[in-house]
Parts: C-alpha cells; structure tokens; sequence
C-alpha cells in the first residue's frame, strides 16, 4: 500500500547494534515511509516511465514527481 506506483520505493527497515561489553541492549529498529504525495499524470506526458499512468491519479515519491516536472 504504501509504494511508489511510479518506481516502486516503498519503506525500509533501519536498525543498529550497540556495542556493550557484556551486556544485551539491542537497539530499536524504525520503519521509514516514503514522502508519497497524490499526483495526477497529465495525459499528454512524454516520459515512457510515466506512459502507463497517463491521465491517472496515483501515489507517487517526490522524486518521481520532480523528474515529471522537468523537461530536457
């Protein structure tokens, strides 16, 4: 559910040990979501990643939506 429709980022699992001598004191993992925003993709789009999802409203990261908006 919570993915990039466009690239497919989706969350990642973070989690360090901490280093005691003698001691059990493992440290707490943390999920990171990706910034997903709600984005319709224009219709008349050049971009083949974006093709599929032409005239669609999707969810998709920021760096997707950044790469939309540029053109070369």
């Amino acid at each position: 559910m919570k993915t990039c429709a466009i690239c497919g980022k989706g969350s990642l699992l973070f989690g360090h040990f901490n280093k005691l001598r003698g001691k059990y004191n493992p440290a707490p993992k943390i999920r990171k979501q990706p910034n997903l925003q709600w984005l319709n993709v224009p219709k008349d789009t050049s971009k083949k990643k974006y093709k599929p999802f032409a005239g669609e409203r999707v969810t998709a990261c920021t760096k997707c939506i950044k790469a939309l908006s540029k053109s070369k």
